[in-house]
């Protein structure tokens, strides 16, 4: 009896293979749920894009999106992986920055630049809100935004916002401090290149220049026409200037962002108050597709560049057509050049 008790002593015991089972369960239970725990946080930011309702399309005939559907699902709203993990203890804010505008002026290379600063969160998507989605209450839209920490600034980007008249008063309702940047382009270029997208989705629509003009004999130009309309800048301008101080709102020179991005997200850095990290380091320009592009993107290893999209070639336009839009343009840029204290350079 002692020699077995010693043996049972000396000899550790195999537990029986039904006990080893549910201990190996336990400790995987217990793994796994540390593991979510600690990622809650960002599943939940991942679970918001996909948990309301997503934002209406545009109705016949007003603007369309500035990027693709394609470039918007494939936009993650945090700047990388990694970020997103930490950031899960973080909270969802309303935005303090929104890029109001405008279409086909370099909004979304604005945004992609932005990006790489790590005090910048974004929202992928174009959320819409206060244009197409309003009906659906701030609560939607802060479900929308990505989780920030202390210092992190919330951002989102939506074209369609600098000529919708009712933009400007809902978003001062949201929060009169909100800081605006309007992206923009040489109004006849902006215009063309927003035919030209239109074109690429609608191939049968009639010429640039019989859309131009509402008589072409008498020279009168369409400004029903949305590729005209949006480039009338001091008219929309106006409109926000009830509701914001000029000097709330950066005005960023689309042509410099291609020919200096450095020096625009500088200007944009300083704007939103942030440390100056994006800069010359971050840039090497694309000759095949005309601009810009990151040496490397948040969160990844390799050059990233603005998708297939981006750096359509333009049809050529009767230059006769060209240059009526130029003379229709030159007041209307002149009163925006005062307005805002800088001269753009379209004439």
């Amino acid at each position: 009896m002692g020699q077995r008790l010693n043996r049972c002593l000396d000899v550790p015991v195999a537990l029986p293979p039904l006990r080893r089972r549910l201990l190996l369960l336990f400790i995987m239970l217990f793994l796994w749920l540390y593991m979510f725990y600690s990622c809650a946080g960002s599943c939940a930011g991942l679970a918001a894009r996909g948990s309301p309702a997503p934002p209406r399309a545009a109705p016949p005939g007003e603007p369309g999106e500035e990027s693709s559907l394609e470039e918007q699902r494939a936009a993650p709203d945090a700047a990388s992986p990694i970020s997103s993990f930490f950031n899960g203890s973080g909270t969802k804010r309303l935005p303090q920055a929104i890029i109001i505008g405008v279409k086909k002026g370099g909004t979304r290379a604005l945004l992609e630049f932005l990006r790489v600063h790590p005090d910048v969160r974004a929202v992928g998507a174009e959320p819409h809100f206060f244009d197409r989605n309003y009906e659906r209450g701030l609560a939607w839209y802060r479900d929308l935004m990505p989780r920030t920490l202390e210092g992190q600034i919330t951002m989102e980007k939506t074209p369609s916002y600098f000529v919708t008249k009712e933009a400007p008063a809902r978003i001062s309702s949201m929060s009169k401090g909100t800081k605006l940047i309007v992206v923009v382009r040489d109004p006849v270029t902006r215009a063309i290149s927003d035919y030209t997208q239109t074109l690429s989705k609608k191939p049968d629509i009639p010429t640039f220049e019989s859309l131009t003009f509402k008589n072409r004999t008498t020279g009168l130009i369409d400004t029903s026409w949305s590729a005209i309309q949006i480039g009338i800048y001091a008219k929309h301008l106006e409109n926000w200037l009830l509701y914001f101080p000029i000097g709330q709102i950066l005005f960023v020179s689309g042509e410099r962002l291609i020919s200096d991005p450095a020096g625009e997200l500088g200007r944009v850095q300083d704007f939103l108050g942030l440390k100056r990290i994006i800069t010359d380091k971050h840039f090497y320009f694309n000759k095949t597709k005309g601009f810009p592009c990151l040496k490397k993107a948040e969160g990844s290893s390799k050059p990233h560049c603005l998708g297939k999209t981006k750096g359509r070639t333009h049809p050529d336009i009767d230059q006769e057509v060209v240059q009526r839009l130029r003379d229709f343009y030159r007041p209307f840029n002149m009163k925006f050049y005062q307005m805002t204290g800088q001269d753009f350079g379209w004439d």
